[in-house]
């Protein structure tokens, strides 16, 4: 599935998955259906929450990153009213300085939904502590959700620890490390 409509695929070129970096919580979760299965890597585990909306996923860094992309995987031919509708993602340093980045509207998904995060129409990308996603509402006016997955991408570094610059000829790559 692509990026909001755009056409954006999943690069893995650009970017990482970031999401081991980060601490996970949710509102609420059935028993049997915590938040560790939203990192499991299996489609067919979830996370079902259990309480009222909106339903929160929290995932919090160590410290400030630069974020890209979020993606979720979820599945309306098999959950039904259980499937997110309406999704807001929020980002922020803390709980008490959230503030909403998008708000998502999905029909029917299956599959992984691509959400950017960088600012519209900018080179730029999002920087925070803190990377919330709320339900707010679910097909058929489903009560608990379900989300098969969640995936965090931030920007690929590209310069090598030690070393600020990039080496792009041959001759100077083989000179750029002391022995």
């Amino acid at each position: 599935m692509d990026d909001e409509g755009t056409g954006e695929k999943e690069d893995e070129g650009e970017k990482r998955e970031i999401g081991k970096l980060a601490v996970w919580s949710v509102s609420s979760f059935k028993p049997g259906n915590g938040v560790d299965l939203l990192r499991d890597s299996n489609i067919e585990t979830y996370w079902q929450s259990d309480g009222a909306q909106p339903h929160l996923v929290n995932i919090q860094f160590q410290k400030k990153v630069r974020l890209q992309q979020l993606a979720l995987y979820v599945d309306f031919k098999l959950d039904e009213s259980y499937t997110p509708n309406k999704i807001s993602v929020r980002a922020g340093n803390s709980f008490h300085d959230l503030r909403e980045i998008k708000v998502v509207e999905l029909a029917e998904p299956i599959g992984w939904v691509y959400i950017s995060l960088c600012p519209s129409d900018s080179k730029e990308f999002l920087r925070a502590f803190l990377v919330q996603i709320a339900v707010l509402s679910n097909h058929q006016n489903g009560r608990d959700t379900h989300i098969r997955q969640i995936k965090i991408y931030g920007p690929r570094q590209n310069t090598v620890i030690g070393h600020p610059f990039q080496f792009t000829t041959m001759e100077f790559s083989a000179r750029s490390t002391i022995r």
